[in-house]
């Protein structure tokens, strides 16, 4: 067998696991790590740190961030005009790809059939 590479330590932001902890006791442990592309030990690890109270989000001056209703609605404005613009672009490539895919014959079937 080969070697396998060594892939670097991957390092976590305490909210993202926290927020990975409540995916995992929402949909299952072990769909939730694949959803976020981590590791089961890595998920497990940081259920069993937040069962003895050691997996803490820390907040700024101990107080959650607080944003302005403007604010808030204006991050959504732009988050929906990002996804319009994401969504237009998909679909551009979508019809660029069927146009550019050869053309499925009477032969090409034959043979697949």
């Amino acid at each position: 067998m080969g070697k396998r590479e060594k892939e670097p330590n991957r390092q976590y932001t305490d909210e993202f696991k926290v927020e990975a902890v409540r995916l995992g006791e929402s949909i299952g442990n072990s769909r939730a790590a694949k959803r976020l592309g981590i590791p089961d030990s890595s998920l497990w690890n940081w259920i069993r740190l937040n069962r003895v109270g050691k997996l803490e989000v820390s907040e700024v001056n101990g107080e959650p961030v607080k944003r302005s209703v403007m604010e808030v609605e204006a991050e959504n404005a732009r988050l929906r005009r990002e996804l319009a613009s994401t969504q237009l672009d998909l679909e551009i490539v979508k019809n660029n790809q069927a146009r550019l895919a050869p053309p499925v014959g009477r032969e090409t079937l034959v043979q697949i059939g």
